[in-house]
């Protein structure tokens, strides 16, 4: 290869922004005169990696790399020196005088060269006679002219030699069309398009330079629906995600990422104002995809994958990955059966940003999942906690693992202890108790007096059906109950489903109140979960409620009638207005009286 001009080098490196350059691939904060953050190329927690604007240059004071905005291309992109002179040149707009002529440029560029010829010919045949199927089918899937044009799609003929006619006109030789993805090797020699008959995605780097290709069939002819082109030396689908130049900025802004399955997905959230979108690329997110997100100091991730039972597994995979490098999580759930851009299509913009603001906590939303199944007998109990151990054990930090390893012996109703033990096993690695061992660990109701036992069941009852209590039974409650622990815990969760903290079933949903107990209030919730024997009954709950509610008013009247025949005795106290409020209590005990057909068990 021709030597390039060591004017031109010191040109670009003159010119060059090292901030803006790295700050592509790092997340960087300003301190002093330097800018500081976590090392791309080795594992960190605490930033060293220093980027210093005034002498263009950047040192790791971990790993001990260092060098100038050329030689960090060279590292990071695994480019050799004259690539990454051409690579930052172009960005420039300085011309590289070529001595050698075109033949002798790097294996890398002429890839990136080969990519982009594809991607000029796939846009100009989507605007062509050929491509008309293919932009309806675009157009039906409510892409305009303006998405189309901002994401780059394309589409490629069903021909075999597409591609490679376009490269022979330019000149690129067929190995580099093989090396770039776009051709494969024919078994009598010879080569043909790896895509046919298909609409593109061009998958980008965060330079914005085109790496590989999706491709998605227009019909339901044999044959895989989407297809990427495979993996090469600029391409490695592990560690990309599409669409990541295009919401490089937005996740700056927003301090955070939304991650989705799908191309289509990733481009319906963008047309719905959600620019912090990406998809991972026909693969499961995988921990290169944990460490790009981390190193750029994301502040939370939401995972919105498709509403199917796949879907939930994909995004429960992903949760493992992100909690092992610290990073906090929430999750979308969508109606069964339906994907991001099936959102978009039928419920529109706002009610999907709506959508994505309010998504859970992704480990509370997936021990609610798990629960679903069933978590009353000590057996289902136990095997909730065998499938949310592993993914607590992954969480990074010590304080926020402990915290849902109470929440999960909470919402199981099963002994801090054994949940812990549990968890612990898991960090190790080791295997997860047998059945008996979790489930001999349960909560077991505390004995109860006579006089809250009834109030305790107020709380069961509205635990599971909150809605029964009128504003009229509320009040005649505070009034008639008796103070105790189980008072409170009766108007704690009546004032939770008046804020909506309710289930789909409409029962208290106790994993979004758990952070208005205190540790008694705790205990007294998981006794609730645990135990539900008093719902037996086969009067209704409602019922049931007000016959309780009638058994204090009796008691408490009862109560008032001794204390007035008492007070008869007293030659001090007016008889006429005792016996006056005798009779008021007397009528006020019919009234109660009438309530109810019964007195509950």
């Amino acid at each position: 290869m021709g030597r390039i001009p060591e004017t031109t080098i010191q040109e670009i490196r003159d010119r060059a922004d090292i901030v803006g350059l790295i700050g592509r691939y790092v997340e960087l904060k300003q301190a002093g005169r330097n800018w500081k953050g976590l090392c791309p190329f080795h594992d960190e927690k605490t930033p060293s990696f220093n980027v210093n604007p005034d002498r263009q240059i950047f040192h790791c004071f971990g790993c001990e790399k260092g060098g100038n905005v050329i030689t960090f291309l060279v590292e990071h992109d695994n480019l050799t020196f004259p690539e990454a002179v051409r690579t930052l040149a172009d960005d420039l707009g300085i011309e590289v005088p070529e001595t050698g002529g075109r033949s002798e440029r790097g294996e890398g560029e002429r890839v990136f060269d080969a990519l982009e010829i594809a991607q000029r010919c796939f846009r100009e045949a989507l605007h062509s006679s050929q491509g008309t199927a293919a932009l309806d089918y675009l157009t039906q899937r409510g892409l305009d002219a303006d998405v189309i044009e901002h994401f780059g799609l394309g589409f490629v003929p069903d021909r075999w030699d597409t591609v490679s006619r376009a490269l022979e006109r330019a000149s690129v030789p067929i190995r580099v069309g093989i090396a770039a993805g776009l051709l494969g090797e024919g078994k009598s020699g010879g080569s043909y398009d790896y895509l046919r008959g298909r609409v593109t995605f061009p998958i980008r780097d965060v330079r914005g330079r085109v790496i590989a290709f999706g491709g998605r069939a227009l019909g339901d002819e044999e044959g895989p629906k989407y297809l990427n082109t495979p993996e090469s030396s600029v391409y490695h689908k592990r560690r990309t995600f599409y669409g990541f130049p295009h919401a490089l900025e937005p996740i700056r802004k927003q301090r955070r990422v939304v991650i989705c399955e799908g191309y289509f997905d990733a481009i319906a959230l963008h047309r719905a104002g959600v620019a912090e979108a990406v998809a991972t690329c026909g693969t499961a997110l995988t921990p290169d995809h944990a460490d790009e997100l981390r190193r750029r100091r994301v502040g939370e991730v939401i995972l919105l994958f498709d509403g199917d039972s796949a879907g939930q597994h994909a995004m429960q995979r992903a949760l493992e990955i992100l909690l092992r490098v610290d990073l906090r999580v929430r999750a979308v759930v969508l109606p069964a059966g339906q994907d991001p851009d099936d959102y978009l299509a039928s419920h529109g913009a706002e009610p999907l940003r709506a959508l994505i603001d309010a998504a859970p906590d992704a480990v509370e939303l997936v021990l609610r999942h798990a629960m679903m199944g069933g978590c009353s007998t000590p057996n289902q109990k136990a095997d909730v906690v065998r499938h949310m151990a592993p993914l607590i054990a992954a969480i990074a930090g010590p304080i926020e693992r402990a915290e849902y390893t109470r929440r999960l012996a909470v919402a199981t109703g099963t002994d801090p202890t054994a949940v812990e033990a549990v968890v612990r096993a898991s960090i190790r690695g080791q295997s997860v108790p047998a059945d008996h061992d979790v489930a001999n660990g349960l909560i077991r109701p505390r004995s109860a007096g006579a006089d809250d036992r009834h109030v305790r069941q107020i709380a069961l009852i509205l635990s599971h059906e909150p809605s029964v209590v009128t504003d009229e039974l509320c009040a005649r409650m505070h009034e008639v109950l008796p103070e105790c622990a189980w008072k409170d815990m009766v108007f704690l969760l009546v004032d939770a489903a008046a804020d909506g903290c309710v289930d789909a079933e409409g029962a208290i949903d106790h994993l979004a109140i758990q952070d208005r107990l205190d540790a008694d209030s705790m205990k007294l919730l998981s006794e609730l979960m645990v135990d539900d024997s008093m719902l037996d009954s086969e009067m209704p709950a409602g019922d049931v409620l007000v016959q309780l509610v009638v058994r204090y008013e009796a008691k408490r009247l009862a109560e008032r009638q001794k204390e007035l025949t008492r007070r008869t005795t007293d030659p001090e106290e007016d008889a006429r207005r005792i016996l006056e409020e005798k009779q008021a209590l007397l009528d006020r005990k019919r009234a109660a009286a009438g309530i109810g057909t019964g007195m509950a068990p």
